[in-house]
């Protein structure tokens, strides 16, 4: 067999085909690129598994970008071992790469397994298995004094069905408890104290509470399928409301009050006072409804939450590699805007399925089998314009229906919710409205 390398300035396209680790392992495909390299998917040429092939570029790097390149490898082989921390098989040298030979994922990352396959949205058993798992292995870290400083869903790989998880990505990592690398990971998970603090007094922070706040902004991807803001400043607006009123996120969620509490206690902004990890697990663990949806589907499939448009994107590329000691010059390219933001004043959007429109009604004159399908869909499109409460009016839209069919002439109807959507689905009062109708959607205003 013949050895094939291209050479470390070529076209990444020009590596597959090639073959490395003395002609045992093909590269057969090209997953991401980055300014570090590219990632390939490799193929062992006797028992054709998959595997996950990093090659950091290793031409016209200095001194101090190569001591990057190396405490990314020694962190990863050092954690490698646990169960949910993605491992690291192989590592080989050449003149011009290093190759990382890293497990394979065929689904992805959270961040696909979030916005496009929608599994964990109104599933309580989902989310608890998974985020626990995701504790699990940055507690693992943390207790052999390395923290990982990028703690997103695209450094978060699935394995069987999204039912298992693996901690990836230790570019960013580093084993200092306090720090002053500021800007350090990625614009939507960043905590108020890793940006210089709230009034960017930069002071040095601790490392530790940095990443819990981090999987603070994961629980919301999880449970809500978006960000909680922009970025956790004072310059943003919905991070200024939470700041005001710290039940703001739960006025624009459809989270718990439960969850709430927990989130709270993340997303305190004095990280002395931040909850700990092993707390925070035992939280998770003993918390029964994530989200409101779940309350009403407790023995059902998840339903999906749709992500605002610019979800539809294709997963995020691999992040940008160190490129120096700063964590800012490391990471200018992570500054991205994430596929999860929002920009507020928002709507955010969801859907819900029509037992959750006929738990809404409960108690109205409505017969069941006015509930049917709309538009050839079980499905109905509420919106929720984020407010301090949802103890204000109920907009339904109406239409007439004859044999199944939507007339177009529309009927709209407000009637008081005299009782919190979250707590009360019966809330929602149409005993006033004397015909058979179809519902096509309704919002809090």
């Amino acid at each position: 067999m013949t050895t094939r390398t291209a050479r470390g300035t070529c076209d990444p396209a020009q590596r597959i085909g090639t073959f490395i680790d003395n002609d045992r392992l093909e590269i057969v495909g090209l997953l991401g690129l980055g300014a570090y390299g590219a990632v390939y998917l490799g193929r062992h040429v006797l028992t054709r598994k998959h595997y996950a092939v990093k090659c950091l570029n290793r031409i016209g790097l200095t001194k101090r970008q190569h001591g990057f390149q190396q405490r990314e490898i020694a962190l990863h082989q050092m954690l490698s071992d646990h169960p949910n921390i993605l491992t690291l098989e192989k590592v080989i040298h050449t003149t011009e790469c290093i190759y990382m030979i890293l497990e394979y994922s065929r689904e992805g990352d959270l961040f696909n397994a979030i916005t496009e396959t929608n599994c964990y949205a109104g599933n309580d058993r989902a989310i608890r298995r998974v985020f626990l798992q995701i504790i699990d292995a940055v507690m693992y870290c943390h207790h052999y004094g390395v923290y990982h400083r990028d703690l997103k869903p695209e450094n978060i790989l699935v394995f069987e069905g999204g039912t298992r998880v693996k901690l990836a990505d230790f570019g960013l990592a580093t084993t200092d408890e306090d720090s002053v690398d500021f800007g350090c990971g990625s614009t939507f998970y960043f905590s108020p104290e890793c940006q210089g603090g709230i009034h960017r007094n930069s002071k040095p922070y601790k490392s530790a509470p940095n990443d819990v706040w981090s999987l603070g902004v994961i629980l919301i991807n999880l449970t809500a399928g978006r960000n909680p803001w922009k970025q956790a400043s004072v310059k943003d607006d919905t991070f200024n409301a939470y700041l005001q009123n710290p039940d703001f996120l739960l006025s624009i969620l459809p989270i718990t009050t439960e969850l709430n509490e927990i989130i709270k206690r993340i997303f305190c902004i004095n990280p002395d006072k931040r909850i700990q990890l092993h707390e925070l697990r035992r939280q998770i663990a003993s918390c029964r409804h994530f989200t409101r949806l779940s309350i009403c589907h407790e023995s059902s499939t998840a339903v999906p939450l749709p992500i605002p448009e610019t979800a539809a994107r294709a997963c995020a590329k691999p992040r940008t590699p160190p490129q120096s000691p700063t964590c800012a010059e490391e990471e200018a390219a992570a500054t991205i805007p994430s596929p999860l933001s929002f920009d507020m004043p928002a709507t955010p959007t969801y859907s819900c399925s029509l037992d959750e429109v006929k738990a809404a009604t409960t108690n109205s004159t409505l017969s069941s089998s006015s509930w049917q399908s709309i538009g050839g869909t079980d499905i109905v499109t509420a919106t929720a314009t984020p407010t301090a409460n949802f103890d204000l009016q109920c907009r339904i839209t109406l239409s007439a229906s004859t044999k199944d069919e939507i007339l177009p002439n529309m009927q709209t109807g407000t009637v008081p919710s005299d009782r919190r959507f979250e707590q009360d689905h019966h809330g929602v009062d149409l005993t006033h409205i004397k015909n058979s109708v179809f519902v096509n959607s309704f919002s809090f205003l």
